[in-house]
C-alpha cells in the first residue's frame, strides 16, 4: 500500500540527508531498518500514537537549531565516581571520557564494530527494536537503527564497582545527533547505567537492552537543560527469567521531549518497573509512550509517571499493558499524574488495560489537577512563604515517581536538581 503523499516526500527528504555507515556486523540489521522506514513512513499527526504530539521538528531533514544554554550548575552526576564516557554532538570525545577498562564490563564504541563481521551485537542490535514495531510502528527507532553512527555497546559480565555514566554535551546550535546503545546483561551480573546532558539541538536516542536470567540493570536518565533541545528516545528491553530492570527518567526544559519505552517479559518471576517526573515551564512539550508487553508467568510491572506543568506547558502520556494468554500471575501497574500549577496549561492521557489471561492483578489511573489547597494553608499556617511551600508540595508530588530509584544517594541528587530548579522559577 502506497503512503500518503506528504509522508512518502518527508519521509523521501530525511532518508536523503543520512548516510548509512557500511560494512561490519551490523549492516544487515541497518539495511532491513531503513526498509522498515520506508515501508512505513516517518510518523505525522494522523498516526494513532502521534495524535498528541506534533513530530515535524523530529522528521524534517534539517534540524531545528537550539541555542546552547548554560545553566551556571554542576553537571548532574559529577558528585559521583563513575566511568565517564562523554559525546559532544553525538561524537565520542575520548580525551573528555575515561579509559573504558572497568572490572565485570567490557565497553566499545558503535563505531569501531564496523570493521569487525563477528560481535555479540549482532543478536540484539536492531533485533529488539524490529520486535518492538509490533503492534505499534515506531519509525524514529528504525531510523536510528539504520544511520546511528556511534554509540555504545555494553556487555555487563559480573557487577562493576562504579556506575557506567553516558555525558551527552551540546556545542553547535544546528547539530543533529544520532546515537545508539546496546547493552547485553549477563546471568546473575548487575550494572548501573546514568545518562545525562542535553546532546545536541535534535537528538534521536536508542537503547536496546537484553538482561539474561537473574540478571539486573538500573538504568537512571536525566534529560535537559537547553531550552529549546528535541528529543526522541527509544528503549527496548528484553527480560529474561527472575531479572530486574529499573528505569527513571528526569527531565526538565526541551521545546519537544518524546521518550518511548517497550519492555518485553520473556521469563517467569521477572521485574520491570519505569518511571518518569518531568517540571515543564512556558514552550514544553513532553510525551512518555509506555508499552509493556507480559508473556511469562508470574512478572511485575510498575509505570509511575509524574509531570508538573506551567504557564502552557504540555505533557502526555501514553501507556499500555498488554497480557498475555498463559501470562498468569500477572502484576502490573500504571499510574500517570499530572500537577497544573495554572490554567494554561494541559495534561493528555491515553492509558491502556489489554488482558487474554484470568489470574492477574492489574490497574491503571491517571489524574490531573492542581495544587491541594488545604496542603498549602497548612504551610502557610505555620510560617512558610507560599513560593517556598508551593515547591515543597510539588517535590512531595512527584516524590513517588523519584522513589522508583533504588540508590538513595542518586535520588537525593535527582531531588536537590529538581528544587533548584522550582527555586530559581518562584
Amino acid at each position: 500500500m502506497a503512503l500518503p503523499e506528504l509522508k512518502q516526500s518527508t519521509t523521501e527528504a530525511r532518508l536523503a540527508s543520512l548516510s548509512m555507515p557500511a560494512g561490519g556486523c551490523l549492516e544487515a540489521a541497518r539495511r532491513a531498518a531503513i526498509s522498515r522506514v520506508q515501508a512505513t513512513g516517518l510518523p505525522d499527526r494522523r498516526d494513532e500514537y502521534w495524535k498528541y504530539t506534533r513530530p515535524d521538528t523530529l522528521t524534517v531533514a534539517e534540524a531545528p537549531k537550539a541555542a546552547v544554554f548554560d545553566s551556571g550548575e554542576e553537571p548532574m552526576f559529577d558528585a559521583f565516581d563513575r566511568i565517564k564516557i562523554v559525546f559532544v554532538d553525538g561524537v565520542f570525545d575520548a580525551a573528555a571520557s575515561d579509559d573504558l577498562a572497568l572490572e565485570g564490563v567490557s565497553i566499545e564504541r558503535l563505531a569501531d564494530l564496523a570493521g569487525k563481521d563477528i560481535h555479540w551485537s549482532k543478536d540484539i542490535y536492531g533485533v529488539l527494536e524490529a520486535r518492538g514495531q509490533s503492534p505499534v510502528e515506531r519509525p524514529l527507532a528504525a531510523l536510528n537503527t539504520g544511520y546511528a553512527t556511534d554509540g555504545v555497546v555494553i556487555h555487563v559480565t559480573g557487577r562493576p564497582s562504579k556506575p557506567i555514566n553516558l555525558v551527552y554535551r551540546h556545542q553547535s546550535d544546528s547539530s543533529d545527533a544520532m546515537l545508539h546503545h546496546v547493552v547485553k546483561v549477563d546471568s546473575g551480573a548487575e550494572a548501573t547505567i546514568l545518562e545525562n546532558g542535553p546532546a545536541a539541538s535534535r537528538f534521536s536516542h536508542v537503547m536496546e537492552i537484553d538482561i539474561a536470567d537473574t540478571g539486573t540493570l538500573h538504568l537512571v536518565r536525566a534529560q535537559g537543560r537547553d531550552h529549546e533541545l528535541r528529543n526522541a528516545t527509544h528503549l527496548f528491553a528484553r527480560l529474561g527469567r527472575e531479572s530486574v530492570f529499573k528505569s527513571f527518567t528526569l527531565t526538565v526544559n526541551g521545546v519537544l521531549t518524546r521518550n518511548e519505552a517497550v519492555i518485553e517479559f520473556l521469563g517467569d518471576d521477572a521485574v520491570a518497573h519505569v518511571a518518569g517526573a518531568c517540571v515543564g515551564d512556558g514552550d514544553f512539550h513532553h510525551d512518555d509512550t509506555v508499552f509493556v508487553t507480559h508473556d511469562a508467568v508470574n512478572c511485575e510491572s510498575r509505570q509511575v509517571f509524574k509531570k508538573v506543568l506551567r504557564n502552557g506547558a504540555t505533557g502526555v502520556f501514553q501507556g499500555k499493558i498488554l497480557v498475555k494468554e498463559g501470562a498468569q500471575k500477572t502484576d502490573g501497574y500504571q499510574i500517570s499524574q499530572s500537577l497544573l500549577l495554572d490554567d494554561d496549561s494541559q495534561f493528555l492521557a491515553k492509558p491502556e488495560l489489554e488482558i487474554y489471561a484470568d489470574d492477574v492483578a492489574c490497574s491503571h489511573g491517571s489524574t490531573s489537577g492542581a495544587i491541594d489547597e488545604d496542603g498549602l494553608f497548612y504551610l502557610r499556617s505555620r510560617g512558610v512563604p507560599e513560593a517556598e511551600a508551593t515547591d515543597l508540595m510539588t517535590l512531595a508530588f512527584l516524590a513517588e515517581a523519584v522513589e522508583e530509584i533504588d540508590s538513595d544517594d542518586i535520588a537525593a541528587s535527582i531531588n536537590d536538581r529538581l528544587y533548584g530548579w522550582l527555586a530559581r522559577r518562584r
